[in-house]
């Protein structure tokens, strides 16, 4: 008796069992839970204190993400905070090593709020309580271990004043206001307010004072054009500044400057790739080493006690991901975080001075007994002739004609990395390839590849996509008529693009607080994003000249067109993509009698933090996947059910 696809789907599905058309593909490997791969990780983002004496982490308590510490050598592990609403993501030591310091906002609506831990005490009280106002991190100075720098929009939402936060009477100081147009802040290394980038008649400018007190100084001015830069840091005698820019240069890349003599010098960059981050002394304040993220993240370094430190670590730990995450003071212990993509984050300690290195713990060390997939780079030359990066992860135990998942990143001015990512292990165990493009726009490879992408949304942008799928088709990795595409925030809109603007090309799509219509995203963006309406004008269009153009690359225009099943996720508190970019496609859907499927989280904002809600969504995303693309799915279960979240 034959059995019809749909019905092979159905019950295979059902058993958590991949059904595939070619039997040589149909190997076991053995089904990830989501809990594994979904809930918080058992302990994450180890940090040592200061004074190297003690270590604290983020793991789970009461439900919660929350921090931990314990004194090194010692079994004395305690929590410390006890956040039972959405959990603590980020966190570091006051520069005394007896508080902890962490940012919170309130169900995803990114106004941050510091708060500061005595891990004596454990008392916690809250540095800035401000409603609606958003906490910035300046710096903090080991020569001023009881003050903190934090840029606040709480004179005007649209602007951020600079305030010195006296950390043991919590009593907050104006430090420098706002003239109108600064968008970042830099304090030099005596933790004085002494670089600030702005925008200012359409350009992009680094100003300078030469002490707390003088006038300020425009050093340099560059438009839109060139790749996103700024300054970097302040020298180790505050005489010179490090500036990341573009000018005179395709990629961005790393130069210092005499504020006394204008003089400039080169110290790091490469023809196609742009800086990417820079590593200094924990206290000198010296500069050690240079990133580049190419295929993977590659240092150039300047010192060469640290370079030849790494290079052992390498020979120890492998080729993977390899960072040094947190330093102590003396710069003898390192916390190292080591990952590949089919590792999940591992930590360790470096003492330098012994050569020794100890394993602290993995992330998720469940995952272990399973079998994770790799990532590979590739390359393909879009159908203009633009060379586009990216990367394939194949399920394991499948070499061709794979259903396909086109992972789209968000941004658009990000990109994707190598690396470890749950979503894609949870993908590609359910049998999918996983394709994720670094379409033009995306940053890192210089500024020609990033202009390639002004007001191309819903055009070249989208033509690199399917430029992608074509390649992986012709390569033989998929299935034509088994190709998905997912994202989050613009990926989500390139989700909406790909259905609406070419609706024969995916089986679905699955949509991630992903903007509808480009007009009503522009003009509901948050306060503190006004500034940078000239960088939109440019790179996307200009919601006074060309709103017709804007109207024309939105999706929610075209919603009768989308004929391929569409799952929608949104957090009702997002505050850059408003919850109506999702309403609206819906009801426009809803309307032409297209059916969608729509999930709100009122607890959440541009993304899902609370793993509940992950464990959710992605349980709705694995089962309408495999409705749609074959592949399999881990059963729905009453603790993952998101049927009550369902409009």
């Amino acid at each position: 008796m034959e059995i019809s696809r749909r019905s092979c789907l159905t019950v295979m599905a059902a058993a958590g069992i991949a059904c595939n058309r070619n039997p040589a593909e149909n190997k076991t490997v053995e089904l990830i839970p989501r809990e594994e791969l979904f809930s918080d990780p058992e302990r994450a983002a180890p940090t040592i204190s200061p004074d190297g004496k003690k270590i604290a982490w983020l793991a789970p308590s009461n439900g919660k993400r929350n921090i931990w510490v314990k004194t090194l050598g010692q079994d004395d592990d305690r929590v410390l905070t006890d956040d039972r609403k959405r959990g603590i993501s980020v966190f570091f030591w006051q520069q005394d090593s007896q508080n902890i310091l962490h940012l919170q906002d309130t169900g995803g609506d990114e106004n941050f709020h510091l708060f500061q831990t005595d891990i004596d005490s454990k008392n916690t009280r809250n540095l800035t309580p401000f409603d609606g106002v958003r906490s910035q991190v300046i710096g903090l100075s080991p020569d001023h271990p009881d003050q903190i720098l934090v840029a606040l929009n709480r004179r005007n939402k649209e602007l951020f004043d600079a305030y010195r936060i006296h950390l043991k009477t919590g009593n907050a100081t104006l430090e420098v206001q706002n003239p109108g147009d600064v968008l970042d802040w830099t304090a030099d290394n005596d933790l004085k307010i002494r670089g600030a980038d702005a925008v200012a008649n359409g350009l992009q400018e680094t100003r300078i004072r030469t002490s707390d007190k003088a006038p300020w100084k425009t050093i340099r001015k560059w438009g839109f054009d060139e790749s996103n830069g700024g300054t970097a840091g302040f020298t180790p005698d505050n005489q010179g500044i490090w500036l990341i820019t573009s000018l005179d240069a395709n990629a961005a890349r790393l130069v210092e400057i005499n504020l006394a003599s204008g003089e400039e010098k080169i110290l790091a960059e490469d023809p196609e790739y742009d800086i990417s981050g820079i590593l200094t002394h924990p206290t000198r304040k010296t500069l050690e080493a240079v990133a580049f993220v190419k295929a993977k993240t590659e240092w150039t370094f300047l010192d060469k006690s640290v370079e030849a430190d790494y290079q052992y670590l390498r020979v120890k730990l492998g080729t993977g991901n390899l960072s040094i995450s947190s330093r102590s003071h003396d710069d003898n212990n390192w916390i190292l975080t080591y990952s590949q993509a089919n590792l999940p984050a591992e930590y360790h300690l470096f003492d330098r001075a012994q050569k020794k290195l100890d394993f602290l713990y993995s992330s998720r060390p469940a995952l272990k007994k399973y079998t994770l997939a790799e990532m590979e780079p590739i390359e393909f030359q879009s159908r203009d002739g633009l060379t586009i990066h990216g990367y394939l992860t194949m399920p394991a135990g499948i070499t061709k004609n794979a259903p396909t998942v086109l992972l789209v990143h968000g941004g658009p001015w990000a990109r994707d990395h190598y690396g470890y990512s749950s979503l894609v292990q949870l993908l590609a165990n359910r049998g999918y390839a996983v394709l994720q493009v670094n379409y033009r726009g995306s940053t890192g490879y210089g500024k020609k590849f990033l202009n390639a992408g002004d007001r191309e949304w819903s055009g070249k942008m989208h033509t690199d996509l399917l430029d992608a799928k074509k390649w992986a088709i012709e390569k033989g990795h998929s299935d034509p008529k088994r190709v998905g595409i997912m994202g989050g925030s613009y990926g989500g809109y390139a989700t909406l693009v790909g259905l609406a603007y070419t609706p024969e090309e995916f089986a679905c799509g699955v949509d991630i607080v992903g903007p509808s219509n480009i007009v009503t995203l522009l003009k509901s963006i948050p306060p503190y994003w006004a500034p940078m309406m000239a960088m939109f004008d440019k790179r996307v269009g200009s919601l006074s000249k060309d709103e017709e153009f804007l109207k024309s690359v939105s999706p929610l225009y075209k919603a009768d067109r989308i004929v391929k099943p569409l799952l929608i996720g949104q957090g009702a508190n997002d505050p850059r993509v408003k919850q109506a970019e999702s309403d609206q496609i819906v009801k426009a859907m809803r309307d032409a009698g297209k059916p969608v499927e729509y999930i709100i989280f009122e607890d959440e904002g541009h993304g899902f933090n609370n793993p509940e809600n992950s464990l959710r969504f992605y349980a709705a995303t694995e089962n309408f996947l495999s409705q749609y693309l074959g592949g399999r799915a881990e059963p729905p279960s009453a603790a993952h059910d998101w049927k009550p979240f369902l409009k």
